[in-house]
C-alpha cells in the first residue's frame, strides 16, 4: 500500500511549482501533519496539480529556441517534506517572520533562516528607476555603491531538495515583515505598515551624494560647535554661480599659499642637498639651477602679490576688513590675476625660478605660520593646487577626474550643460599629501549603521579595511589609476612593477594589518587616539546636518559605507558616504568582513531591539540623542475672543472745498470717563449738544483698531478731516480716552 502511494505521489518539484500557477487548488493550502485522511488529501491534491501541469505542457505550442522539459524529468515531491514545510511556514506566519531579499545576499538569507524566518521571493524590480518627488539630492541609484545589484543574479544556495523554494511558494500570498534590498526604489516606504522592517530610509541623498554632503556640512555650526574644514576637504558646486565665484577665489588664494610653500620648500631642499652631498655635487646642482633660471625667470613681485592676498585673507577672518569701503579697488585686478596665475604655473608646474627669492623666505615662513593657525587644510593642500572634479550623484569612481589648472577645470565642467543646469558638478580640494604605505596611496572603507533619525541613533563598526592603488603615488600624473582607490576601478588594472612588494596583490588590507604596520612605525597608539575618534566624529557631524532632511520611520534602518583618507598626522578626512555599500566577497579581506557586517547588522536590528543585552557583534553605539520629554497634558482651558463683524460703511463724501485751516477753532476738549472693554461702543458714547461736528470718542488704548471705527455715522466731516490731515491724529499719542466735541483735532 505504501509502495503504491509512493508511486502515486506528487511528481512536482521546483520547476513544477512554477508551472502550476493556474492550478485551481493550489498546493500550499493542502496537507497537514499527523492525519492519514489528510495524507490522502495531500496526495489527491498533488495528483490534480500534476495532471494540470502535464496537460499544460502537452497543450503548449512549442516555441523555437526554448528548452522543453518533460514531466518525467521533474523531481518527486515527498508528502512528508511538504508537511514539514507547511509546519515551518505556519509557525513563521504566526510569528510574523516572513522576509524578502532582493539581490544575491546569501549571508542575510542564511542568518534570517537560522532565526526561523521564511523567504517570500520578490519579483524582479523594474529596470527603470524613477526619482522620488521631493528627494532633493537623490538621483536614482547613482548613490548605490553595491556592485552586486544586478537583479538577474541568482543566489547559488544549498537547496538540493527544493525546500526553500517550496516554502517560498507557500508564503507567496503572505505579507513580508522584513525587506532587504540594494535598491531604495524597490520598496515604497509610504505604503508599508508600521510593523514592517526595511533597510532603507527615504531621502538619504541629502548626505550620500557629493552635492548633498557638500551643501549640508556648511550648516554644521547650527548643530555642533565643530569646523567642517577639520575633517572634510572644502568643496563647491560649480553649477551654482555664487559657489563658482567662491571656488575661483579659493583657487587663487590657494595658488598664493602654494607659492609661499614652494619658496620655503625649495630653500629647505637646497639646504638639505648641501648637507647630504659633497661640495662638488653642490656646485653641480647650483650650475643646473642657474641654467634653469636663465631659461625662465619670474619677477619677484609675484611674491609680494601672494603676501598681500594672504594678508587680506587673514584680515577677513579677523574681521579687520569691516571698515573697508566697497569702492576700494581689489588687491589684484582681473588682468593682474591672469598674469599671477601664469607665473604661478611657470614656477610650480614648470620649475621656473623667482628672482631674488631668498630674501623673501623669512616673510613666507612667518605668513605660513599665521595661516596654519586658521587654515587646518594648509598642510594637505600641497603646492600643485590640484582639485578633483566629481559628478554630483555617482559612485564607484565613475566620471571622477583630477585637474590643476583653473581654465581646464572650468572648461571641463561647462562641457556638459545638463550637469551645469542641475548643479551636479562638484569640485573638491585634492589631498596632495596623504599618508602613504610603501609609497602607495590608499583609502579606508568604514561601515556605520543608522537605526533611527528621531532620536538620531548611530552604530559604528569597529572593523574596516584599506583599499590600495595599483600604481605608485605621484603628482606628476593625474591618471585615475594613481589617485582613485575604488575597487571597481583598480580591479580592472594590473599592479605596476614599480610598486613596493609590501603592498598586497589584491590591493586590500584589513584594519588589523594596518595597525601592525603602524606598530612597526612606532605609531600604534594613534589608531585608537586619532584615527578611530576622528572617523566617529566625522560620521556623527555628517548625520547631524542631514537629520532635518530625513524622513524618520520606525522599524527602518540603513547600513552606509564611508570613505576616508588619512593625512601625515593620521587625521582622517571624510571623502564621501555611500548608500548600499558593496558586500561582494571580492578578496579574502572582504569575504570575511562583509559576512561579519551583515550578520552583526541583523543582530542589532532584530536581536538588540528585543533584548538590550543581546550581542551586537562588531557594532558599537556611538551616538544617541536624548529623548525629548513631552509635557503632560493638564487640561488647559482654551478661550476664543473676537468682535462682531460690522456692516461695511458707505463710501465717504468727496473732499471738502474749504481747507481745515479755514474752519472755526473749537474750544478745548472735555475728558470723558474711562470706558469699560466689555461694553458695546454704542452704549458708551452719548452725543453732546449740536456743534460744528458731532462728538467723537477715540480710544487710543487699542492702536490696532482703525480710528474710523470710533466715529459716529452722522459725522462724515470728521472722516474727511482725517483723510486730509492724517498727521493730526498720530498713533504715538498718549493712550487715553478723549471726547472730541466738535473741537480742533490739535487737542490730541
Amino acid at each position: 500500500m505504501e509502495a503504491s502511494r509512493s508511486r502515486q505521489s506528487v511528481q512536482l518539484g521546483q520547476e513544477g511549482d512554477r508551472a502550476t500557477d493556474g492550478c485551481p487548488t493550489p498546493c500550499p493550502d493542502s496537507g497537514e501533519t499527523g492525519d492519514p485522511s489528510k495524507d490522502q488529501q495531500v496526495t489527491a491534491v498533488g495528483q490534480r496539480c500534476n495532471q494540470a501541469t502535464e496537460k499544460s505542457l502537452q497543450t503548449t505550442t512549442p516555441t523555437e529556441g526554448k528548452v522543453h522539459r518533460s514531466i518525467l524529468n521533474l523531481p518527486v515531491l515527498n508528502p512528508e517534506r511538504l508537511k514539514t514545510a507547511k509546519a515551518l511556514v505556519d509557525k513563521a506566519v504566526k510569528m510574523h517572520k516572513i522576509f524578502s531579499v532582493q539581490g544575491p545576499y546569501p549571508v542575510v538569507r542564511a542568518a534570517l533562516r537560522a532565526r526561523g524566518w521564511v523567504e517570500r521571493r520578490m519579483p524582479r524590480p523594474n529596470q527603470r528607476v524613477y526619482r522620488r518627488r521631493g528627494d532633493e539630492y537623490c538621483e536614482g541609484t547613482d548613490t548605490n555603491d553595491a556592485e552586486d545589484n544586478n537583479p538577474d543574479d541568482v543566489e547559488k544556495e544549498d537547496d538540493q531538495d527544493g525546500m526553500y523554494d517550496l516554502m517560498s511558494r507557500l508564503v507567496r500570498n503572505e505579507m513580508a515583515y522584513f525587506y532587504w534590498t540594494n535598491r531604495r526604489e524597490t520598496v515604497d516606504t509610504r505604503t508599508l505598515q508600521k510593523e514592517q522592517i526595511t533597510n532603507h530610509f527615504a531621502k538619504s541623498g541629502s548626505f550620500t551624494t557629493k552635492v548633498g554632503l557638500c551643501v549640508n556640512l556648511r550648516n554644521l555650526r547650527w548643530f555642533d560647535s565643530a569646523d567642517p574644514d577639520t575633517f572634510f576637504p572644502r568643496c563647491y558646486r560649480l553649477g551654482a554661480e555664487d559657489e563658482k565665484h567662491a571656488f575661483i577665489e579659493d583657487y587663487r588664494r590657494t595658488a598664493c599659499t602654494s607659492l609661499l610653500q614652494c619658496i620655503v620648500e625649495r630653500k629647505q631642499g637646497v639646504q638639505g642637498e648641501e648637507q647630504s652631498r659633497g661640495k662638488d655635487q653642490s656646485d653641480q646642482s647650483q650650475r643646473k639651477r642657474c641654467k634653469r633660471r636663465a631659461a625662465a625667470l619670474v619677477p619677484s613681485k609675484i611674491i609680494d602679490s601672494a603676501l598681500k592676498v594672504c594678508q587680506e585673507f587673514l584680515d577677513s577672518l579677523e574681521h579687520n576688513d569691516i571698515d573697508i569701503s566697497l569702492k576700494t579697488p581689489p588687491t589684484l585686478t582681473k588682468e593682474q590675476w591672469a598674469e599671477f596665475i601664469n607665473n604661478y604655473y611657470l614656477v610650480v608646474h614648470d620649475g621656473a625660478e623667482i628672482e631674488d627669492s631668498v630674501r623673501f623666505v623669512d616673510r613666507c615662513q612667518a605668513m605660513l605660520q599665521r595661516l596654519r593657525e586658521v587654515s587646518p587644510q594648509l598642510d594637505t593642500d600641497g603646492i600643485h593646487n590640484i582639485w578633483i572634479i566629481k559628478p554630483g550623484a555617482k559612485s564607484r569612481g565613475r566620471g571622477i577626474m583630477c585637474a590643476k589648472r583653473l581654465g581646464e577645470i572650468l572648461r571641463l565642467v561647462h562641457s556638459d550643460p545638463a550637469l551645469i543646469k542641475d548643479s551636479k558638478w562638484v569640485v573638491q580640494k585634492y589631498l596632495e599629501r596623504p599618508l602613504l604605505i610603501y609609497g602607495t596611496k590608499f583609502d579606508v572603507r568604514q561601515w556605520f549603521l543608522v537605526t533611527s533619525w528621531n532620536p538620531l541613533t548611530v552604530w559604528f563598526y569597529m572593523k574596516c579595511y584599506l583599499r590600495f592603488s595599483t600604481q605608485p603615488f605621484s603628482l606628476d600624473t593625474l591618471d585615475s589609476s594613481v589617485h582613485l582607490c575604488n575597487n571597481s576601478i583598480q580591479k580592472h588594472l594590473r599592479p605596476s612593477q614599480l610598486r613596493h612588494r609590501g603592498v598586497p596583490a589584491d590591493n586590500m588590507w584589513s584594519c588589523d594589518q594596518f595597525r601592525a604596520f603602524l606598530s612597526s612605525q612606532g605609531r600604534a597608539a594613534q589608531w585608537g587616539t586619532v584615527v578611530v575618534p576622528g572617523m566617529k566624529m566625522a560620521v556623527i557631524h555628517a548625520l547631524q546636518t542631514a537629520q532635518d532632511l530625513m524622513e524618520s520611520r520606525k522599524n527602518t534602518f540603513e547600513l552606509y559605507g564611508a570613505d576616508f583618507m588619512l593625512g601625515h598626522d593620521l587625521r582622517p578626512w571624510l571623502i564621501e558616504i555611500n548608500a548600499s555599500p558593496t558586500m561582494a566577497p571580492s578578496t579574502v579581506v572582504t569575504a570575511h568582513l562583509c559576512t561579519a557586517v551583515q550578520e552583526d547588522t541583523l543582530r542589532v536590528v532584530l536581536d538588540w531591539r528585543v533584548d538590550r543585552t543581546a550581542n551586537t557583534g562588531g557594532f558599537q553605539l556611538i551616538y544617541k540623542q536624548a529623548a525629548v520629554e513631552v509635557p503632560q497634558y493638564v487640561g488647559v482651558n482654551l478661550l476664543v475672543e473676537g468682535s462682531r463683524i460690522k456692516r461695511p460703511r458707505p463710501p465717504p463724501p468727496p473732499r471738502l472745498s474749504n481747507p481745515p485751516e479755514a474752519r472755526p477753532v473749537p474750544p478745548a476738549p472735555r475728558r470723558c470717563a474711562p470706558i469699560k472693554d466689555k461694553e458695546p461702543l454704542a452704549e458708551k458714547t452719548k452725543p453732546p449738544p449740536a456743534k460744528t461736528f458731532k462728538t467723537v470718542v477715540c480710544q487710543l488704548n487699542y492702536p490696532n483698531i482703525p480710528l474710523h471705527v470710533f466715529l459716529e455715522e452722522e459725522t462724515p466731516g470728521i472722516e474727511a478731516l482725517l483723510r486730509e490731515s492724517p498727521t493730526l491724529f498720530p498713533r504715538e499719542a498718549p493712550r487715553s480716552i478723549f471726547a472730541l466735541g466738535g473741537y480742533s483735532p490739535e487737542a490730541l
